[in-house]
Formats: structure tokens, C-alpha cells, sequence
């Protein structure tokens, strides 16, 4: 089975953000957090800077808004450049609508849930969304704990999805993902891994990324 490892560039160096993206260049997508300090306590970058990334960045980005009225902003998001924008179910007034309206711009549409969250109202909604978000930490800051309690959720939306696969929905997990957690994760039922402070923290984040991509492969082929 094939996994995605979507670094954050939350841990990377944002004085030298091409660079940065250069040096995870053998991942899936890098993974940008957008964060607006009200819906999570911190502010990171916007549209302006998202689009730009988006011009010079050697892999795909996976935006990921944590951010108050999403209904709004998602679409601008696509129109920047995101190859998909993931919103958060508890900031959104019609989550349907908007999966809708990302994806007829051309991008995957992503939801995404709070550690305390549950993902059950989510699940006859499935086939609306291309992927699944479970925060594993609290929104907001890099470098957490991973949340142990998560895991059964993950374990339930991969019971109500099926089979990791081509057509499959995928379940995205971000937080506290390293090299101690990911088989567990995967275990879980998780497909999509973001791991940021883990890989830019490594001396060799290309290793790193290799390293992550076997540790979460091996459930999938056991």
C-alpha cells in the first residue's frame, strides 16, 4: 500500500521557505498551515504567501486552513495554487457546499476535526470529501505531544471508508507524528501522515521522509 508523507513547513525555517521546500522535494505534497489567531491561537501566512509557494514549490501543497469562516476564503485557496485545501468542521456553516466548490475548481477537499471532535457526523458524508483530517494534537503549534485518544476515531473512519486505494477517501492524520507514533497510526488506519517538527528536525529531512514512508508502509503490507 502506498502512504503519503506530507511535511508542515510550520517547522521549517520561514526566512528561507523555498529552500526549505527543496530539501522535502522526495515527499507527497508539503503541508501549509494557515492559521488566522482566532480560530487557533497563532498566525502564520496567508494567500499572498501561499500562492507564491505555490509558484516555486517542487511538490504539491496541501493547504491546511484553520481558520474562522472558511466558507469564504477555501475557494481563494484553490485559486492560489493548493492541489487541496482542507477546512475544519467546526468552522464551516455548509461543509458539503464547499467540498463541492473546491472541487469544481479543481482541487481535493478535505474536513477536518479537533482531537475532541467526533468524526461520526461526517461519515454518510464521505463520498463529499477526497480526504479526512484528524488533528492528533490541539491546532495551533507545532512540536506537541501526539494524543493517543485519537486513534480510535481514525480506527472508525477506516472501518466506514473501506480499504486504503485508488478512489479511496484518505485519512489524514497531523500531529505528534515521528517515527515512535507512525506505526501506530497506520495501524489505525491512516494513509496521509504530516509530520513536521520530526522531519525538519532531522539532520537529513529527505532521509527522515524515507525513514517515515517505510515505518507506515510496513502495517499496510504485513
Amino acid at each position: 500500500m502506498t502512504v503519503q508523507i506530507n511535511p508542515s513547513i510550520l517547522s521549517a525555517d520561514p526566512a528561507n521557505l523555498e529552500p526549505e521546500l527543496a530539501r522535502i522535494a522526495t515527499a507527497d505534497a508539503a503541508h501549509i498551515d494557515v492559521m488566522d489567531g482566532h480560530f487557533v491561537p497563532n498566525l502564520t501566512m496567508g494567500l499572498p504567501i501561499v500562492a507564491r509557494l505555490a509558484q516555486v514549490s517542487p511538490i504539491p501543497l496541501d493547504v491546511h486552513l484553520m481558520i474562522d469562516d472558511a466558507d469564504r476564503w477555501a475557494p481563494q485557496y484553490a485559486e492560489a495554487g493548493a492541489a487541496s485545501v482542507t477546512f475544519h468542521a467546526e468552522a464551516v456553516r455548509a461543509p458539503v457546499r464547499l467540498a463541492r466548490e473546491l472541487r469544481a475548481a479543481g482541487v481535493g477537499a478535505g474536513v477536518a476535526v479537533r482531537p475532541a471532535t467526533p468524526v461520526e457526523p461526517l461519515l454518510d458524508l464521505l463520498a463529499e470529501f477526497d480526504m479526512v483530517l484528524v488533528m492528533t494534537v490541539e491546532p495551533g503549534f507545532g512540536g506537541q505531544s501526539f494524543i493517543e485518544g485519537t486513534l480510535p476515531k481514525v480506527s472508525r473512519l477506516r472501518q466506514a471508508v473501506g480499504p486504503a486505494g485508488p478512489g479511496a477517501v484518505h485519512i489524514q492524520v497531523d500531529g505528534g507524528v515521528s517515527r515512535t507514533t507512525i506505526g501506530r497510526i497506520a495501524r489505525a488506519g491512516a494513509d496521509v501522515f504530516v509530520a513536521g517538527s520530526a522531519v525538519y528536525g532531522a539532520d537529513d529531512p529527505a532521509a527522515e521522509v524515507a525513514a517515515l514512508r517505510a515505518l507506515a508502509e510496513a502495517p499496510y503490507e504485513a
